[in-house]
């Protein structure tokens, strides 16, 4: 009921997965990724504990052969499980059970493991490993792309749902808000990919408004409204953006672009001037941001 893809970086080390489903909230047990260990998904008639348990076996020591061998070994419904895992040395194993609805099939390609049940076509998986082999750019649009590619070759029989799409740096550091570059989920959408593209871009410029805050608070203006400015270019309609980069450039004294900034937010939500009073008053942003609403 799931295409799949799990996909690595070499250069950044990062590692990822996307799905695409026709059944709600199909990404939430589906992918399990480790920094500094490796990732695995689980799917047809889904068995989460092959995620947990897998991640901990290749924890342990074992190549993902053997976690997978451990795995199916101890399952008696092993025969309708698609299971994937790869470890950060490359390695990956993969089980289409016999009963698993076809289309329904596997393939490896070039830091990347493919797999599919209930199909409109054996080519989708095939299609997954090319592209991302051929795409260029971050690992998020990369598993992207190679979904879009199974989705071109029929995807899944039943049509769409839900998606997922999550990408975590190599290495752990003990602390997951560091280690997640990207966890978007897709619960119930007709368009699931072209929603996690969407949901994909407003993290990269919600990403950039993170930045501009921290520089801000460091006293580095200048610098920070360049990143609000970022953020914009991103999400040019979006009001709470539009509302922090008047905050930004109203602190960098960019004071007529903060002004449209502000306005093309009140226009969106007219809330906002009221709340920014109230921001100035609390010390949440620059003094100088209460020009704006003068402004205004």
């Amino acid at each position: 009921m799931t295409y799949s893809i799990i996909g690595r970086d070499p250069e950044t080390g990062e590692v990822g997965v996307g799905i695409q489903s026709r059944w709600f909230h199909a990404g939430q047990d589906l992918a399990w990724i480790e920094p500094g260990v490796g990732a695995v998904c689980t799917q047809a008639i889904t068995e989460p504990a092959y995620g947990l348990r897998g991640l901990e076996l290749l924890r342990g020591g074992r190549t993902p052969q053997e976690a997978l061998d451990e795995l199916t070994a101890a399952d008696p419904r092993s025969d309708v499980r698609q299971v994937a895992i790869a470890d950060l040395e490359g390695r990956v194993a993969q089980h289409t059970g016999a009963g698993c609805v076809a289309a329904a099939g596997h393939t490896t390609g070039d830091h990347s493991c493919a797999q599919g049940n209930m199909l409109a076509s054996d080519t989708c998986w095939g299609a997954m490993v090319e592209t991302f082999a051929a795409t260029a750019g971050p690992l998020a649009d990369r598993l992207l792309a190679a979904l879009d590619a199974a989705e071109r070759e029929g995807g899944d029989a039943r049509g769409r749902q839900a998606g997922r799409l999550v990408v975590r740096r190599g290495t752990g550091g003990g602390l997951p808000w560091e280690e997640r570059v990207v966890d978007l989920q897709v619960v119930d959408h007709p368009e699931p990919l072209a929603e996690l593209r969407r949901l994909l871009n407003a993290t990269r410029a919600y990403d950039h408004l993170s930045s501009a805050f921290d520089l801000a608070s460091g006293g580095e203006f200048a610098a920070a409204a360049e990143e609000a400015d970022s953020a914009r270019a991103l999400a040019p309609s979006d009001d709470q953006i539009a509302f922090w980069s008047a905050t930004l450039l109203g602190g960098a004294g960019r004071m007529d672009e903060a002004a449209a900034a502000f306005r093309d937010a009140v226009r969106a939500h007219p809330g906002w001037p009221d709340y920014l009073r109230r921001c100035v008053e609390a010390g949440l942003v620059p003094a100088e941001a209460a020009a704006v609403v003068a402004r205004f």
